[in-house]
């Protein structure tokens, strides 16, 4: 009989304290606690890394040498546990080639739908294509032609340039004697030759007959021959209408003769060079110069810096050869350039078709005259390299581009060919630009369309992709098109499409965990999201999710609450149970879900100081040209569906034009029209959840600065004085101070060839990373590696009369992190406690007040008492004269918030218009606005 339970004996992983926990088979299950406490460790470290080192144990040990083995949980044994899949909370894909329609495959159910139930229609003149038999052509050649004279004609060139004269001679040599020569029969002679600039039509001339004197042998084997020359296509050629038609084995026009190939799936798709538009290599958007962006400023002249490639007048061979320009076109480098003629400017930006004589003594050198070739702007700066590095070059040059959607494809990605085969009117291109929605009411109803051939060919793709087309609009995903690329996506939308994915998949007995599905999605779409994962379950799936939302929380069948803290404080399991367990217990999530503790709400909002920042005509992606003001001093919350444009206003829109002001950067905003008050911002800080190093040696002392201030504090001690040590001997980083036999990692890496690598503590340095001389200098009695081993609360207290250290170690503790160590590699961070480690480092720092701090969903991972830290360290921010704008779905920071800018109404093209700007008191009971809905006033 099946285990009913899965269950764990002895997690050890990161801060778990060797816990027992039990948790039913085929039930939704919720993982909550403080950020953390060890949530993650228990679902993804434990259950999830056993489950996938399971599965590496079935295969053979000569697959698992190439593959690598998973590293064995901290754990005594799991018992009950099913193949498991994770849905992790993942970066976007970056790939410009990745989709919606690809990452949930409905393209791979698209394209064999197009290739197997289209009808193709000719480009030239509309008409359905068709496609023949043998047997079928000789029945229409001697139905049409019956008692007429014809010439069968194989299609040889169709509208190239050239003189054929090979070509036409190896024909004769062939023994063929006649030829089509657009459109006129000619005898072909040695020697023969066409215009080689024009466009011709040639077919070659098999044979010529009267049909009524047909021998069938005779037009068969001259249908055949031509068919060979032609590929598959064949010309008739009447005599007495002076009229040509054609026939082919493929799709064919039989008007014009246009022929296609015979379609495949790979013809659909624009990562295959058979289906992908040749012009933009299937991207659907080509990077062209935008003169704008190299003359930002038209007022100034060319020698005061209108172009921003060049700069001010400075000694160097452009000026020089400007100043040859501006002689020969009679124009002024000193006159603004807005006064300038368009066909001068066009020479400037593309260049002049003449040389320009330059002296030597123009350029520096000794010499006569040099005739150089003035190439433009344009090409001066596509031939820039940076010489430091061509990363940076490629980021400069991109400065002055812009992305335009292909004139060829018109931004589908495909081929001219794949735009004339239709289903119910619609081309592949055109249902990739639908919703999710709108693909769903398209795909079912074309089946009366359909022919009965086709029905049958189209019913099962049919419904595979209105499945998995409802499995997206579940998860609240259905103003996506799956042209939508997959970068422009948010982690919520991606994980979202992932499990729907999974859920169109339709797998059973399998453990799904999944790390916040909720994150990114407004209130109203949490219960297609409750349902779904419900539905998952319902098939015969276990689900496990690690969550901090109420409502999942309530729908569960069964919650785990890790606790009671976080780090060491953290790591046990305070309540296993119901939601109703749960409620009764006296863990810190209870409190806030019994309303024991409360988030207060800002029923008082600040004045700010009085100045704004107004942004106009904010148009990228959906916005609809929407002006928007963000007050100064306040804390901003943007609220809105997922999908409405909030992301696109800040991330895309704002921030890239603030930085660009204020830091020069390259980075390029979507388009607006204007902005007014960026000068009253001096500073702009983006506070993410990403990881505060990409590697094992960063870690929340080195982050901020601590390090380096312990390392120079060592560096006075008496013992390192006396040794000549200095500062850098104190990193694990450098050589010097470390263990060599480990480099400073503390750990040694043994390669076990098809078994997980194994990780000892470095036999040397026992694990402390430095070498014994360096552990021999000490501060108050505690070397360094002793000072990295302690908590930020045991640091901040060692160190209290060292005020630089001290600052930033209470920054630390003022956003709730005195419980992680100082050396706490920032692998194992998680994103909420890597957010508060940089919130913490720009507490610390001295500002002037006129920060503008930008977060992108800072409640992710966190619990109700974290995001309370959180909402009290973006506070004081505030209060100290800096900008906080936060874009947030959880109610707790909208309510928190001086002033809320709502976008909307919907996803999508039904979002992307301001619904509201203003307190939260203003917004309560507006009717359009669905965040409206879940605000109340107490």
């Amino acid at each position: 009989m099946a285990e009913q339970k899965i269950k764990i004996f002895g997690a050890r992983e990161h801060n778990l304290k060797n816990i027992d926990v039990e948790l039913p088979r085929n039930s939704l299950t919720v993982i909550t606690g403080l950020s953390g406490s060890g949530k993650s460790s228990l679902a993804f470290d434990t259950i999830y890394a056993e489950g996938q080192r399971r599965f590496m144990e079935t295969l053979s040990s000569y697959a698992r040498q190439f593959i690598g083995g998973m590293e064995r949980p901290n754990i005594d044994k799991i018992e009950g546990l099913s193949p498991v899949v994770a849905i992790e909370q993942k970066t976007t894909n970056k790939n410009p080639r990745s989709t919606v329609g690809t990452v949930t495959e409905i393209n791979d159910f698209l394209r064999l739908l197009f290739a197997r139930a289209s009808t193709a229609y000719s480009s030239e003149t509309g008409e359905e294509m068709v496609r023949l038999s043998d047997d079928q052509i000789l029945s229409l050649i001697t139905q049409k032609y019956d008692g007429k004279k014809i010439a069968i004609m194989a299609p040889i060139i169709r509208g190239r340039k050239g003189n054929y004269r090979e070509l036409l001679e190896s024909f004769i040599k062939k023994g063929f004697i006649y030829v089509n020569l657009d459109g006129e029969i000619q005898e072909m002679q040695y020697g023969m030759s066409l215009d080689r600039y024009k466009n011709h039509y040639i077919d070659l001339v098999v044979d010529r007959l009267v049909v009524e004197d047909l021998d069938v042998s005779r037009l068969k084997k001259s249908v055949e021959q031509a068919m060979g020359y032609g590929k598959n296509t064949i010309s008739i050629f009447d005599y007495e209408s002076n009229t040509s038609r054609f026939y082919s084995r493929n799709l064919m026009c039989p008007t014009t003769g246009i022929a296609y190939d015979e379609p495949a799936p790979f013809s659909f798709s624009f990562n295959s060079p058979r289906g992908a538009c040749p012009a933009c290599n299937g991207l659907g958007e080509r990077a062209v110069f935008d003169i704008s962006k190299i003359i930002p400023k038209n007022n100034l002249s060319i020698n005061d810096g209108a172009i921003l490639s060049l700069g001010k007048r400075k000694k160097n061979i452009n000026f020089v050869l400007l100043d040859a320009l501006s002689k020969r076109h009679e124009f002024s480098l000193d006159d603004p350039i807005s006064e300038l003629d368009s066909d001068i400017i066009d020479i400037i930006m593309k260049g002049d078709s003449n040389a320009l004589k330059i002296e030597s003594k123009d350029m520096g050198v000794i010499g006569g005259t040099h005739l150089i070739m003035w190439k433009g702007i344009v090409a001066e700066i596509e031939n820039s390299i940076d010489d430091e590095s061509t990363k940076r070059g490629d980021k400069w040059k991109s400065q002055f581009v812009k992305k335009e959607i292909c004139d060829v494809c018109h931004g589908t990605r495909l081929n001219q060919q794949t735009n004339y085969f239709r289903i119910d009117g619609k081309n592949m291109g055109d249902v990739s630009k639908m919703s999710i929605s709108a693909l769903k009411d398209w795909i079912e109803g074309i089946d009366e369309n359909l022919s009965k051939k086709n029905k049958r060919i189209a019913h099962e793709i049919i419904g595979e992709i209105s499945q998995r087309a409802s499995f997206l609009i579940d998860v609240g995903l259905d103003y996506l098109s799956l042209s939508r690329c997959s970068a422009t996506l948010s982690g919520g939308e991606s994980q979202r499409i992932r499990l729907a994915t999974q859920i169109g998949s339709k797998l059973v007995n399998v453990t799904y965990i999944l790390d916040e599905p909720s994150i990114g999605l407004h209130q109203k779409d949490n219960e297609k999201l409750i349902k779904s994962l419900k539905h998952l379950r319902d098939i015969g799936n276990t689900v496990i999710v690690v969550e901090h939302d109420e409502e999942i929380m309530r729908q569960a069948d069964w919650i785990i609450d890790i606790g009671h803290g976080a780090g060491k404080n953290g790591g046990e399991v305070v309540l296993s149970g119901t939601f109703d367990d749960l409620i009764k217990s006296k863990s810190i999530t209870a409190d806030y879900l019994s309303g024991r503790k409360i988030i207060e709400k800002n029923n008082s909002p600040r004045e700010g100081n009085g100045k704004e920042i107004k942004l106009f005509g904010a148009k990228g992606n959906n916005l609809k040209s929407i002006d928007v003001a963000f007050p100064l001093g306040k804390f901003i919350c943007i609220t809105g569906v997922s999908g409405s444009g909030k992301s696109t206003l800040i991330n895309s829109t704002l921030r890239p034009l603030i930085s660009r002001n204020i830091y020069r950067t390259f980075d390029t905003p979507l388009e607006y029209e204007s902005i007014e008050g960026v000068d009253n911002v001096d500073k702009i800080v983006t506070v993410d959840q990403s990881a505060i190093g990409k590697s094992p040696r960063s870690n929340p002392a080195t982050y901020t600065s601590v390090m380096t201030d312990i390392r120079n504090l060592f560096e006075q001690t008496h013992d390192s004085k006396i040794r000549g040590f200095k500062a850098g001997r104190f990193s694990f980083n450098v050589k010097g101070g470390r263990c060599e036999e480990c480099s400073g990692a503390g750990v040694k890496t043994i390669e076990m060839n098809f078994l997980p690598d194994v990780y000892v503590k470095c036999p040397v340095c026992n694990g402390r990373r430095y070498n014994a001389e360096t552990l021999k200098v000490r501060f108050k009695g505690k070397n360094i590696y002793d000072i990295l081993e302690m908590t930020i609360n045991e640091a901040q207290s060692f160190f209290e009369s060292i005020p630089n250290i001290n600052i930033k170690l209470s920054a630390l503790i003022d956003v709730g992190l005195g419980y992680i160590t100082l050396g706490q590699p920032s692998t194992t961070l998680s994103g909420g406690e890597c957010q508060r480690i940089k919130l913490a480092s720009e507490l610390s720092k001295r500002d002037t007040g006129n920060t503008l701090f930008i977060l992108d969903e800072p409640t992710t991972g966190l619990h109700f008492y974290d995001i309370s830290i959180l909402l009290k360290s973006l506070n004081k921010l505030v209060e100290r004269g800096n900008t906080v704008i936060v874009i947030e779905h959880n109610l707790e920071v909208i309510n928190a918030a001086d002033w809320i800018i709502d976008i909307g109404k919907d996803g999508g093209e039904k979002g992307g218009n301001l619904i509201y700007e203003g307190t939260r008191e203003g917004i309560i009971g507006k009717k359009n606005s669905y965040t409206a809905k879940y605000i109340t006033k107490d």
